[in-house]
């Protein structure tokens, strides 16, 4: 097989909305699990968003907005932990926090990016505090550190 004909292979027509909904074909995938399974295989190949069954096998898939949405958060001490909806619970990565204008928390989660809005972001948002070095003019306060928040573009 050429690698034309693998790379229009990858090209399934899948597509990840802003709400975290997969569609494919002009229709919103349904099944729970088959939802699940394909938000456990997403990844970043070269830059491009993916669902990725083994390093050989995966397909494009086009991401709206964020690869994870953030379903809960708590804080541990100064830690935070953040439950995406993957099902997966991930300490936060301070360092990789942005704001988006409609005031939205964006952050690394590994290769992917996830979006953080209510009720998690109530959560993280207890910590926040103003910081006129940070781009965002905030900063959070966890994990023995302040950290500040940049701006999403």
């Amino acid at each position: 097989m050429s690698a034309e004909e693998l790379e229009r292979l990858r090209q399934i027509g899948l597509s990840l909305d802003r709400a975290g909904q997969f569609w494919h074909g002009g229709g919103r995938v349904e099944h729970p699990r088959l939802r699940l399974a394909l938000l456990r295989w997403l990844d970043v190949v070269d830059g491009r968003s993916v669902v990725r069954l083994d390093e050989r096998r995966y397909a494009y898939v086009d991401v709206e907005d964020a690869h994870l949405r953030a379903r809960s958060a708590r804080w541990e001490g100064p830690r935070c932990w953040v439950l995406w909806d993957d099902e997966q619970e991930r300490e936060l990565a301070y360092g990789t926090l942005t704001q988006a204008s409609d005031h939205a928390l964006y952050v690394a989660v590994g290769a992917l990016l996830g979006r953080i809005a209510s009720p998690a972001y109530q959560v993280i948002a207890e910590r926040v505090e103003e910081d006129a070095a940070a781009a965002s003019g905030f900063g959070l306060r966890a994990a023995g550190a302040r950290w500040p928040i940049g701006v999403r573009a």
